[in-house]
């Protein structure tokens, strides 16, 4: 009974929630007016957005998915972890991770499975006032503080966007001669773009490996298909954005 009304109390104290019985406050006051049609249509563009159910098909749509790697016991000599797994803690010097640090994460297993031989982390900075705060960097420490060692680590720390994440590995594999199988991690919407532009750039022998998935089985739930929510919001917005960054990296000749 109390993990019902937490529940309940949760919803009704969601500063979105406040917002959308306002949005509805105010089409039933401009429901006489002039404004009807304008306030209608914003409020259901509003509560659109804001509905997991359709969210979550517009991310099905988009996410790359290929779960049966997770089936397989391939080795791969390399495993190519792309950046943008969080940020840096300039206090403690320590990168905190957020939900896409799962691309490491995910990665750690099939080290530790000797599935992998070695890692390498690509990422730079990607903040322009600090082009000294290298997520490679920290994050060689971080993967050094749970006992895996230098030999097993290569870190790129010089880009700043997905194209460099895979025009500046290559040139630090191919200083290397390598030839070997490459697994290439990152999450499932950035998946798409990524692998893109990983053949573009020329790799040859590229397995992707998605982490983080958003969506999964499709869900019937009433909260879940009625009920506005603004995660779907945020989820939205990071798929908009990778459509986006796909649209300009094809006009730009990347992928």
């Amino acid at each position: 009974m109390f993990f019902f009304f937490s529940k309940i109390i949760a919803f009704l104290l969601s500063p979105y929630t406040w917002l959308f019985a306002g949005i509805i406050y105010l089409l039933k006051k401009l429901w006489h007016t002039p404004y009807k049609k304008w306030m209608l249509g914003f409020t259901i563009f509003v509560y659109i957005i804001s509905n997991s159910f359709l969210v979550d098909e517009v991310v099905r749509a988009w996410e790359y998915s290929d779960d049966n790697i997770y089936l397989k016991n391939t080795k791969y000599d390399i495993a190519i972890v792309l950046g943008g797994m969080g940020r840096i803690d300039e206090r403690q010097q320590r990168f905190d991770f957020t939900y896409s640090g799962d691309r490491l994460f995910q990665t750690l297993p099939l080290y530790f499975q000797k599935r992998v031989d070695k890692i390498l982390i690509t990422g730079g900075s990607g903040i322009i006032n600090k082009p000294n705060q290298r997520e490679a960097i920290y994050i060689k420490k971080y993967l050094k503080s749970i006992s895996i060692p230098d030999s097993s680590i290569i870190i790129e720390n010089n880009s700043k966007n997905t194209f460099e994440n895979a025009l500046f590995s290559k040139q630090i594999l191919d200083s290397l001669k390598f030839k070997g199988s490459i697994l290439l991690v990152t999450s499932s919407f950035h998946m798409r773009r990524s692998l893109a532009i990983f053949k573009k750039v020329g790799y040859k022998n590229v397995t992707p490996f998605v982490t983080n998935k958003i969506s999964g089985l499709r869900k019937y739930e009433f909260d879940h298909c009625l009920i506005p929510n603004v995660e779907a919001v945020v989820t939205l917005n990071i798929i908009l954005h990778e459509m986006i960054g796909y649209v300009t990296y094809k006009l730009k000749g990347y992928l």
